[in-house]
This record gives structure tokens, sequence and C-alpha cells, in this order.
């Protein structure tokens, strides 16, 4: 498995969030009608940024998952740089996040 691979879950279904990953997943943070999911990884003895980011659009849940190259020496700190940068990324793109 490639390291992109490993990086975005490796091609595992969405609702597998983050085990087997060593991930930790934050609580889901509601901002402007979108669901924000802090998912920090482990690298190197350190924590990525990542998460997740849904909305429901015409009935459809939509995801978008993002990964940072900022590190951070917990988990929970992590986490809550993430929320900080979905809503940013949400501010910036809104809806076009989801684009094909």
């Amino acid at each position: 498995m490639g390291l992109l691979s490993k990086l975005f879950g490796g091609g595992k279904s969405s609702d597998a969030g983050n085990r087997g990953s060593g991930g930790k997943e934050g609580a889901e943070v509601d901002y402007n009608g979108f669901k924000i999911t802090a998912a920090a990884r482990p690298q190197n003895g350190q924590w990525l940024t990542a998460g997740i980011i849904r909305k429901e659009i015409a009935g459809e849940v939509k995801e978008h998952r993002f990964l940072r190259a900022d590190t951070h020496a917990s988990p929970e700190s992590a986490n809550d740089f993430a929320v900080v940068k979905a809503r940013q990324i949400i501010d910036e793109q809104g809806e076009g996040i989801f684009r094909d």
C-alpha cells in the first residue's frame, strides 16, 4: 500500500473512520450547515491535522476529507486545529469542496 493510500484511508469505507489507522477522532462540530469531524492522524510520534467535512445536499450526504502537513504534540491539539482549518475551508469554498 502506498503512502498516499495509507494517509487517506487505504480505500476503506468512510464509516470505518480511523479504526485501524491509529487515528483519533474528535467530537462532531456543526458549522454553517456543515458537520466537521476532526480526525488527527499519527506520524512519527506527532499528530497530523486531518478531518472530514460533511453536508447533506439533495438528500445525499457529501463528504470532503482533508489532511495537512501541520504536526502537533497531541491528538487533541491536532483536532482543535483541524476544526479551525475546516471552518476556513468552508468559509473559502462552501459547497464547492464537494465538486468532483
